[in-house]
């Protein structure tokens, strides 16, 4: 008997399909989340679209992930909401299969990205998930990021200008 082993890409998928089923069960109003290494293994493989929906300040002076696509949620100092957010993030994955592309959505911590998510779930996007943890991570007991949790915690690729 000759046991298959299953590709790399197939189990990214499957991982991909478990956190869209639980979504479901929960009843998220967007596709789910996923974590800070799968995102970057299926953005990877070429299954998913990475999204930094930060500012563009803090994409720049905070750091930001290398082939990541940005469509900014809010902007400014104020961060007011981008409203073209939708617009925007449909003409940025028009060659990725437009409101049926697999985007992943990063933030600062994963809250910006959920609401990005629904907005872009309600606006006829099929697949949008939030990138749990975001960039920095959640504030600990010392008022600072990325000591526990987050993309750069993780260890994951990512430049600053």
């Amino acid at each position: 008997m000759t046991v298959g082993i299953e590709s790399p890409v197939f189990l990214l998928i499957d991982a991909l399909e478990a956190a869209q089923t639980q979504a479901r069960a929960a009843g998220l109003a967007y596709a789910g989340g996923v974590s800070p290494q799968l995102a970057w293994d299926l953005t990877q493989a070429g299954e998913a679209v990475l999204v930094d929906v930060r500012s563009g300040e803090e994409r720049k002076f905070v750091g930001h992930v290398p082939g990541s696509v940005h469509v900014a949620w809010a902007t400014g100092t104020n961060l007011t909401r981008n409203p073209r957010f939708v617009r925007e993030l449909e003409a940025k994955l028009a060659d990725c299969g437009g409101k049926d592309a697999t985007a992943l959505l990063l933030c600062r911590s994963g809250k910006r990205s959920v609401l990005a998510a629904e907005a872009a779930t309600k606006a006829g996007f099929t697949h949008v998930l939030n990138v749990l943890e975001g960039f920095e991570g959640e504030i600990d007991n010392h008022q600072q990021r990325g000591h526990g949790d987050g993309w750069r915690f993780r260890g994951l690729p990512w430049v600053q200008d």
